[in-house]
């Protein structure tokens, strides 16, 4: 089971919006409010948030349109490096991931490893063929 912000990305991508134009942002905020009902710090936490919105703006969430979702940051590039290292078959941990997208830095992991995954595990990632 993934930890509990691969979950948020779970519910978030597999949330039933009923015909409703519901953003990726909306979507985030409404699974980690779900599962962090008393912890408003870790319901805006930025890194795992960072990395979905990432994923749905570049089209590669099943079911999410891709659109300006996210700003440009580092987390982008790496939740982007991560699904192109799953497509290739390397690096199927978060450990390994979060060292290949750092190219090895000293930088603190905050889950964005652990949405990839956790998309990619579920099949909700869009696979190029």
């Amino acid at each position: 089971m993934a930890n509990r912000y691969g979950e948020a990305a779970l519910i978030a991508a597999r949330m039933e919006t009923y015909g409703k134009a519901i953003t990726p942002a909306v979507r985030w905020e409404q699974a980690t409010a779900k599962l962090y009902p008393t912890s408003p710090a870790a319901q805006r936490k930025g890194g795992p948030r960072f990395a979905f919105l990432s994923l749905c703006e570049a089209g590669l969430v099943k079911g999410i349109p891709a659109g300006q979702y996210a700003p440009s940051n580092k987390a982008k590039a790496y939740t982007l490096r991560a699904v192109s290292l799953l497509s290739a078959g390397t690096h199927k941990t978060v450990n390994a991931l979060w060292a290949e997208v750092t190219d090895g830095e000293d930088i603190a992991h905050n889950s964005q490893m652990d949405v990839v995954i956790a998309l990619w595990k579920n099949d909700l990632i869009v696979r190029s063929a």
